[in-house]
């Protein structure tokens, strides 16, 4: 069948099961976008570029699948690449499509060209220059299944203007050859005996989940582990909602900002049963003194994360779809009743956590983040998607939302990006209509993809937008209290921003709540009402949040009160 490359392209995009597209036009992508338009294929036209990639990424970690961008060269492109270097650090499957300039152009500082390949190298999971037409069907073939396979992440495909209006004969290939990657990682069943063996060994095992049981899709198989050994559980931010925020003996979130259960947990337990997670810096506290009494144990899919933070008594290398089963049935072979010989450490775990739990402290009548985000948290059902942007409210988020399902808790864990959130919970809400989504973001942050509140009108998209509004970059504002003697240098945001009157003229409904009174009516009406809404929540600029690990310390060492 003879077409030309753009249309070529999205018959690719229809054959990988591509249902939608967030992308920007621009000259070198016309002949594209011709195609779209004549084939009727669903695209999301954002506000900037960045948020058309942070709405891929939260289309494809609230659905699993891969999600899809595209925008024209030169700086569309790069409008990308804060976008893309999020997806890559949280590994997330996206395939970002690229206009470049025309083949005899290329290399010439031609109008809007940039080096799309060279640019991106670093940030992605891998990436494409086509220049032949021809190589268009095996490239994209290539490109999805290296997005989604192994550990996903971002693939680039940058496509040279000519290559649009290129006839070839188009024939999408049956499968994939690769040399030196096949995207499966079998698992030596030698290294989950040695586990099974350090298990039974053990007095006080704790497991801490990650992202990479998210990403694989095996929180069921996480939880029958979990069953079977009765032991406490704890998890990365980006682990959230892999295990059941009220299963019994599950600490919360562990870290910089993590629970006091969860970290004292770490720091006493004999055996760490890590899974799916990568030690970031975030995680640790000092490295050299995690976890100081345990016995590590690594699941991971990426020989390049065993041992490059923390060193791993045992590795358990391959992918969690294999390894948790395994691990899981070889569990349930043992005679050891598992969960009575842990019940007593189970129960002390839970205990020290109680000590100083997550709350806050009533003010008058101020709206305090904690009440507030308790407040979303208990009237929102399982069928909720919350997503973050990036900053206090993101960990109060973290801290008092109680995320019950894995794709349930959607956040820039790795890089942090404010501005993040807006697009990425459009995202979320496009590829889960039948769900809930709310948004938590703070004033800081709502304005660094604010744009796409006119997105959101344009196409109905019915999302709810908390703004925890306490007139400061917060967490700068925090750190600038706690260790620079309170100098808000460049962090106060003591004008007036009206995002009541800035959703109006958006085209989307917006709210006012100051007081906490205003809870129980009030917020409750708002979050079950139809449509996008505002709602802007005054909250005290000098709360902080607690617990807090000072960078240099250890997760024991945590800040326990402002």
């Amino acid at each position: 069948m003879k077409m030309n490359g753009a249309k070529a392209l999205l018959e690719c995009l229809k054959k990988e099961g591509v249902e939608l597209i967030f992308g920007y036009p621009g000259g070198v992508v016309l002949k594209l976008y011709d195609e779209i338009y004549k084939m009727e294929f669903p695209n999301i036209l954002p506000g900037h570029e960045q948020g058309a990639t942070h709405a891929a990424d939260g289309y494809a970690r609230a659905s699993g699948k891969v999600g899809v961008v595209i925008a024209t060269s030169g700086p569309g492109a790069a409008n990308l690449i804060t976008g893309i270097a999020t997806a890559n650090i949280d590994s997330v499957p996206l395939v970002c499509i690229t206009g470049q300039v025309a083949n005899p152009a290329i290399g010439k500082d031609s109008f809007q060209e940039i080096d799309v390949s060279g640019t991106t190298s670093p940030i992605s999971k891998h990436n494409y220059l086509v220049k032949d037409a021809n190589d268009l069907p095996r490239v994209v073939k290539e490109a999805f299944f290296i997005a989604r396979t192994g550990r996903p992440g971002p693939v680039v495909i940058d496509i040279a203007a000519d290559v649009f209006n290129t006839e070839i004969d188009f024939e999408y290939p049956a499968e994939v050859n690769l040399r030196g990657y096949s995207g499966k990682y079998p698992v030596d069943e030698k290294s989950v005996d040695e586990v099974i063996k350090a298990v039974e060994a053990c007095k006080r095992p704790l497991i801490f989940v990650g992202g990479g049981v998210t990403s694989s899709d095996t929180s069921d198989d996480l939880r029958e582990v979990l069953t079977r050994l009765g032991c406490p559980s704890t998890s990365t931010l980006m682990g959230l909602g892999c295990i059941d925020a009220d299963t019994d003996g599950f600490l919360g979130f562990a870290g910089m900002h993590g629970s006091y259960g969860a970290n004292m947990a770490i720091q006493t337990c004999d055996l760490l049963l890590c899974i799916g997670m990568r030690f970031s810096d975030r995680v640790t506290g000092r490295v050299k003194d995690f976890a100081p009494n345990a016995k590590i144990v690594h699941f991971e899919l990426d020989p390049a994360e065993v041992n490059k933070n923390v060193h791993a008594d045992l590795k358990v290398l391959g992918d969690l779809r294999e390894s948790l089963p395994l691990f899981k049935n070889k569990l349930n072979e043992s005679p050891t009743n598992f969960a009575e010989k842990f019940l007593e450490w189970k129960n002390q775990a839970v205990e020290k956590g109680l000590e100083h739990p997550f709350d806050w402290t009533e003010e008058g009548d101020a709206i305090k983040p904690g009440a507030l985000i308790s407040k979303i948290s208990n009237i929102c059902d399982d069928n909720t998607i919350v997503v973050t942007d990036v900053g206090q409210h993101q960990m109060w988020a973290a801290q008092f939302f109680k995320a019950r399902k894995p794709r349930q808790f959607l956040t820039s864990g790795g890089l942090g990006t404010m501005g993040y959130g807006l697009p990425a919970a459009m995202g979320a809400k496009l590829a889960c209509p039948d769900k809930n989504v709310v948004l938590f973001t703070g004033d800081g942050s709502i304005m660094m993809n604010i744009q796409e509140l006119a997105t959101i009108a344009d196409n109905d998209i019915d999302i709810k937008i908390v703004i925890v509004h306490n007139f400061i970059l917060g967490m700068v504002g925090q750190w600038q209290r706690l260790f620079y003697n309170h100098h808000y240098s460049a962090s106060e945001l003591k004008y007036k921003r009206d995002f009541v009157k800035i959703a109006q003229a958006m085209g989307i409904r917006g709210y006012r709540l100051t007081k906490a009174e205003e809870l129980e009516d009030d917020l409750v009406e708002i979050m079950f009402s139809k449509g996008a809404a505002v709602i802007d929540v005054y909250v005290p600029e000098e709360e902080n949040v607690i617990p807090m690990v000072p960078g240099g310390k250890r997760l024991d060492q945590m800040v326990l009160g402002n």
